[in-house]
């Protein structure tokens, strides 16, 4: 029994020796990761636009909307983390067949991505990284809030897409960093996350400001002189396309954002 006890005692003094083994599903979550300091547990990432310079050699299993499953469970992962809809249908259910544990994350407005960090941090053993994470990011959005606010809200339609003509919905949390900026997504009463919406819907709603997601689909709006964005010559591109990539590299985006709506006239 005295030996038993004494055997017990030094596995538990041991440090473990086993890594967990994380596959990130989206590029934000990919972000999340390496600001939590823990891009060391990342085995596997989805691809959508340009890797991290750290994760260069990393496996990849898919691409945006095109999960490799077999690539995924030749990874051997402890956890992977998902945003829905970053595989697709397909995808996730493919998913719930390979029964490996997941973190489903999905943030519908900026204080939800905070407690993500939080929430991402525990699961991976880097706690303190993401309640610091976390405070950092509620601090820097409480100064937005502050520097930014308006008396009465400046009116945005933010274009996802030309042909057919794609905007965001209010569950969307791009319309949550709008209100950071003292602005408001005109079409904010939508529940779809990106809604189909017609030009006609655009005009009776006469946003104040009009941005677009590519540089050329700017010029299409001198179409509608009507339109009040377009009167004051304020249909301009996105700052910064991070704004749709929810990670802690928003809140600079955020920024970007309200530095441009604060010169609409």
């Amino acid at each position: 029994m005295r030996r038993l006890l004494t055997f017990l005692l030094l596995c538990l003094a041991l440090p473990a020796t086993a890594q967990l083994r994380v596959v990130s599903l989206a590029p934000s979550l990919t972000e999340t990761m390496l600001d939590l300091g823990a891009g060391d547990l990342l085995v596997g990432v989805l691809d959508g636009g340009d890797r991290p310079a750290a994760l260069a050699g990393l496996p990849s299993v898919g691409r945006y909307g095109q999960l490799q499953a077999e690539s995924l469970l030749s990874l051997k992962p402890d956890l992977v983390l998902l945003w829905p809809d970053s595989v697709g249908a397909v995808g996730r259910e493919q998913l719930k067949r390979l029964s490996i544990p997941q973190l489903v994350v999905e943030p519908r407005n900026l204080e939800q991505l905070a407690q993500s960090f939080i929430e991402i941090g525990e699961r991976i053993g880097r706690a303190d990284q993401g309640r610091q994470l976390a405070a950092r990011f509620e601090t820097g959005l409480a100064e937005l809030r502050q520097r930014y606010q308006r008396d009465a809200p400046l009116k945005v339609f933010y274009q996802v897409w030309d042909t057919p003509l794609y905007t965001l919905g209010g569950k969307q949390i791009v319309s949550d960093a709008l209100k950071v900026c003292g602005a408001r997504n005109v079409f904010a009463d939508l529940p779809l996350p990106a809604p189909q919406v017609g030009v006609e819907a655009v005009l009776q709603r006469n946003p104040t400001v009009i941005l677009v997601s590519e540089p050329g689909q700017a010029s299409t709006w001198a179409s509608w002189p009507q339109l009040a964005a377009v009167k004051s010559k304020q249909v301009w591109p996105v700052p910064d396309r991070g704004l749709e990539r929810p990670s802690f590299q928003m809140l600079g985006a955020t920024e970007k954002l309200c530095r441009l709506l604060e010169t609409a006239r």
